[in-house]
């Protein structure tokens, strides 16, 4: 049995999808079972990932488990319950802001993930670290500007990414998770080019048959705003990690076609997938 953490957001609930496409038993992990919403065939179980006394019946008979966290959730009551029932295999989202082998860690981004990773590792069960930068679900924050107007107003218009889209990223979990090789492996899927932020805009706008622009903003600005209601910390490191990106492309690999034989979606069919939700 595979068991998806996370399996109602946008990577987990891919992931179920493939797997269950592929004809894997699939469970997913669920505080409200009855909002689920997945598809037919997969066991939905009630658990909270911050009472281990809830994960018995969510690990009985599970060999593998693909972990998607909340930012900042303490991973340690799941992976305690993990390793108690046997779990043989992690594949864990992980961040492409890790950077092995630092003393520290660059920013809390890192650091959470970096620390989630390591937490992995001392269940003593096989791990894959899946790391990502700025996947393409991130241009979900546009719809609500798109929502009154053609604009989009940001910072960081040149910042640049390899933008990878979510059912990618879930073809390889499924992957790493049902065929072997993969054990202490560290993959970072991208897309198939560097976009600028920008450059997406104009490719969603085409997708939707709009004639977007993007507005530059001052970042400073921007960042305290959004400091007022999320960690400031972690707005920070987020926009550092954007503004690096500026003026640079972003690396391209073949890790999604190498390891689903197929090539890694473009932008442009993850906004035509993504169609109605700027509608």
């Amino acid at each position: 049995m595979i068991l998806v953490v996370g399996a109602t957001a946008h990577f987990g609930r891919q992931t179920v999808d493939s797997l269950v496409a592929a004809g894997h038993p699939v469970r997913a992990l669920s505080r409200t079972p009855e909002r689920a919403g997945l598809p037919a065939g997969v066991e939905v179980v009630q658990a909270d990932l911050t009472r281990a006394e809830t994960l018995g019946p969510a690990l009985a008979d599970v060999t593998a488990v693909f972990l998607v966290l909340p930012y900042g959730l303490d991973p340690a009551p799941f992976l305690d319950a993990a390793r108690r029932a046997g779990v043989r295999r992690i594949v864990f989202l992980s961040s492409g802001a890790v950077v092995d082998g630092a003393e520290k860690q660059p920013d809390v981004i890192a650091a959470y993930h970096h620390g989630v990773e390591q937490a992995v590792k001392a269940t003593g069960a096989e791990w894959t670290f899946l790391r990502i930068f700025f996947p393409a679900v991130n241009s979900l924050s546009f719809a609500m500007q798109l929502g009154g107007g053609d604009v989009v107003r940001a910072p960081y218009a040149g910042a640049a990414a390899t933008v990878v889209h979510e059912r990618d990223v879930a073809d390889v979990a499924a992957r790493v998770l049902t065929s072997g090789g993969h054990a202490g492996r560290v993959y970072e899927p991208t897309g198939p080019a560097s976009l600028t932020q920008a450059e997406q805009v104009s490719a969603l706008g085409a997708a939707l048959g709009r004639d977007l622009s993007f507005e530059e903003l001052d970042a400073g600005p921007v960042r305290e705003q959004m400091g007022r209601f999320m960690d400031p910390d972690f707005v920070n490191a987020l926009f550092d990690l954007m503004a690096a990106t500026v003026g640079r492309d972003a690396p391209v690999n073949s890790v999604v076609e190498e390891l689903t034989g197929h090539p890694a979606r473009t932008y442009t069919q993850w906004a035509a997938d993504h169609a109605a939700d700027f509608s």
